[in-house]
């Protein structure tokens, strides 16, 4: 006798059945700006013919950061996202108001990542996370939510997970970035929210905001590709090319004047206690106050601003560090 076949999983999305081999272009539509125009978020999903996990491949949250926006329009085109197993849900541009603006904030000047899981009656962020809550990420199973440095920071590729949850943290090693960093759920962020769900949800950080980073978008390019090829959606070539740094413990190096700021460590090294990290001058030459590492030290991002104030975060460095 034939092997009688499993009956297809039903996957509806925003009110649109995805049937098995689909590949559509859904919009979220939430609201309209001040002049009636409607602003529709353009959500690319592929199913496969054959069952399997749904994951989501999201950028732009924040709107200044165009590399997470890069890295998933690299994975479109080049057809990453098209499973033979599954189905993969890309969203280039998550928060298209402040992308149009390059801007972090929503239009009501909220961060769209210290907002979830909204609320139908609240501010404009609010509401949109309060569909994306209802409408997309129950039907998820994994998400890589991809982010870069906030302002002048920049973060050396990374990816950031709670290493009690054993699940991301498998994930984040499969995706091979030179960093794993421990990072705790951020209270009404969108990782906090997936996790509440019971998803898996791994975030990478990668250069800064406002600048295409083009080590960080290929690790995160490569990195997507390694994860889909242990979900077993699609057979591709996995690469890593050096084992990841996990780490457990960090800090941050903040300045002890106000001044002119010069780097002197290049992103990603490893430095030994007394290296030179920068230099804080004042703009008339009276003085140069030298920052040097406390300790031995990864350093996983530097503030590359030229000028900072007292107080400010100049170095992320690890305080207790393994290898994958």
């Amino acid at each position: 006798m034939p092997q009688t076949e499993m009956p297809q999983s039903k996957l509806t999305l925003l009110g649109e059945e995805i049937k098995p081999g689909d590949s559509v272009c859904l919009q979220f539509d939430v609201a309209k700006l001040h002049t009636r125009n409607s602003i529709k978020v353009p959500i690319f999903v592929e199913r496969a013919k054959k069952d399997g996990p749904v994951l989501l491949l999201l950028g732009g949250v924040h709107g200044d950061e165009i590399n997470g926006v890069e890295i998933v329009r690299r994975i479109i085109r080049n057809k990453i996202n098209k499973p033979i197993k599954g189905t993969i849900i890309c969203i280039p541009v998550f928060n298209i108001f402040g992308f149009l603006h390059l801007s972090r904030q929503f239009p009501d000047g909220r961060d769209l990542n210290r907002v979830f899981p909204g609320s139908s009656k609240g501010s404009l962020a609010s509401q949109f996370a309060h569909e994306f809550k209802k409408e997309i990420a129950p039907f998820v199973d994994y998400v890589i939510d991809f982010h870069a440095g906030g302002a002048d920071r920049v973060n050396k590729a990374q990816t950031r997970c709670m290493f009690n949850d054993e699940k991301t943290l498998e994930l984040a090693k499969v995706f091979g970035a030179p960093f794993i960093v421990q990072s705790k759920l951020i209270t009404k962020s969108l990782r906090e929210t997936f996790h509440k769900l019971g998803k898996t949800a791994l975030l990478f950080e990668g250069g800064k905001s406002m600048l295409y980073d083009e080590e960080a978008i290929e690790h995160a390019v490569q990195g997507t590709r390694n994860v889909i090829h242990f979900l077993n959606m699609k057979k591709l070539k996995t690469i890593t090319k050096n084992k990841s740094i996990i780490v457990k413990k960090s800090k941050w190096l903040r300045a002890s004047h106000s001044g002119m700021f010069h780097v002197q460590i290049k992103n990603g090294e490893w430095v030994l206690k007394k290296t030179l990290l920068g230099i804080v001058t004042d703009p008339f030459g009276e003085f140069e106050k030298k920052i040097y590492a406390p300790f031995d030290c990864y350093i996983f991002c530097v503030n590359v601003s030229p000028i900072v104030n007292r107080g400010d975060a100049l170095f992320h460095v690890s305080l207790e560090t393994e290898e994958k």
